[in-house]
């Protein structure tokens, strides 16, 4: 079946009120740019429903990849166009649909019809009827059922008139760039990228911080942390991804504080810095991939010390979650592959053998005074010498 047109169906937007149409520009934009690599196509806003219409050759399969990938999306429609109103050529065009797409199918059926031209001279009911008839007229082996029908032909009557019967799941949410903008602190472990999609998913534009520490972390491993970005960046949109070098103040903190704090405190000035490259990209709110209680530095009152380094919100999709609902959407969102390769990100000379699962603010900040001899100028080397790398899926 060649289609040239997508009707595009959104969910939670449609909740929105007088500000509805700046989620559907949004929507739209985003649509503009997964489609870009596939082909031109034409989209435009239609009384709460989205099109998309190329006039020139596109892959179809390529192309419902990309419309689902597209954050605010509920469904995708294929449809084939009547360029006429007239009652013969809806029904030629509606039936030569039903013949090829369900070629040598039994089944039951209903046509439902939408009026968007509510100048058209007869009701959704009469129009409805009307097909009904000229398809089982058409195709005598099949069935109406008006209540379950097992398949629905839907005809929306607008400046042009479309028809379709399926549709296609798209990934829900809110269109990426609706609410704000967050710093992710991205790891190569699995946790991380899910969390960038999952907040992505409500609306919110990413950019990311990733800490390296040469030469006890490769390059590989620098590389599978962009391989991450990109995969998430198919549904996030491009992404500044800032690359920390992080080693000397690892190697700080390990020869002067207590072992058993070297991952809180670590994390605490991850959170110092990501936060001074959020502020720079104008987020308000920092990203982590912690989910409670599943390591040490995972504990509430691990996070609690840790959130202390912060002045803005810490936003935790994955916080109530466990390691196989975290697997389940890497595996779907095609970052799991890449997140289990064998390159570590933080080497194992920096984590402890026996790390505090219920560290102290107040012993915790104690033991960072320690550092105060060198911390402000291994921290300002570490900002001035970060390297920013534009991530983007294609």
């Amino acid at each position: 079946m060649e289609y040239k047109a997508y009707l595009i169906k959104y969910a939670e937007i449609g909740l929105k009120g007088k500000n509805r149409h700046l989620f559907e520009d949004a929507l739209v934009r985003q649509m503009h740019f997964a489609l870009d690599p596939v082909g031109e196509f034409n989209i435009r806003k239609e009384s709460g429903r989205v099109f998309a219409e190329s006039e020139e050759a596109y892959d179809y399969e390529e192309t419902v990849e990309a419309l689902s990938h597209v954050f605010g999306i509920s469904g995708i429609c294929p449809i084939v166009v009547s360029e006429g109103k007239e009652m013969d050529e809806m029904a030629r065009v509606l039936c030569d649909y039903v013949a090829e797409e369900y070629e040598g199918e039994t089944f039951s059926f209903k046509v439902f019809c939408r009026r968007g031209d509510k100048s058209y001279p007869m009701t959704s009911m009469e129009v409805a009827a009307e097909l009904g008839g000229r398809v089982l007229d058409a195709f005598p082996h099949l069935s109406v059922d008006v209540h379950e029908p097992e398949v629905s032909l839907t005809v929306e009557i607008r400046e042009k008139v479309y028809i379709y019967s399926k549709e296609i799941p798209g990934p829900g949410g809110m269109p990426v760039g609706t609410n704000g903008n967050a710093m992710l602190l991205l790891s190569g472990g699995i946790d991380s990228p899910v969390a960038g999609y999952m907040i992505a998913k409500r609306g919110v534009k990413i950019d990311a911080v990733y800490f390296h520490a040469p030469p006890y972390t490769s390059e590989r491993a620098k590389q599978k942390v962009i391989d991450l970005a990109k995969q998430v960046a198919v549904y996030a949109g491009p992404i500044s991804l800032y690359v920390v070098n992080f080693t000397d103040i690892q190697m700080a903190i390990y020869q002067k504080c207590p072992k058993d704090e070297l991952t809180i405190i670590m994390r605490r000035y991850m959170m110092y810095i990501a936060e001074y490259f959020a502020k720079k990209r104008g987020a308000l709110a920092l990203v982590t991939g912690e989910s409670l209680g599943q390591v040490a530095s995972q504990t509430i009152q691990s996070l609690y010390v840790t959130d202390d380094a912060a002045t803005m919100p810490v936003f935790r999709p994955c916080i109530g979650m466990d390691k196989n609902e975290i697997i389940e959407i890497s595996e779907k969102i095609g970052t799991f592959e890449t997140s289990v390769l064998p390159y570590e990100d933080c080497c194992t000379i920096f984590v402890a053998k026996h790390p505090v699962t219920k560290p102290r603010l107040d012993v915790i900040k104690k033991s960072e005074k320690k550092l105060a001899d060198v911390i402000d100028g291994l921290m300002e080397e570490a900002l001035n010498s970060a390297e920013m790398i534009k991530i983007h899926a294609h």
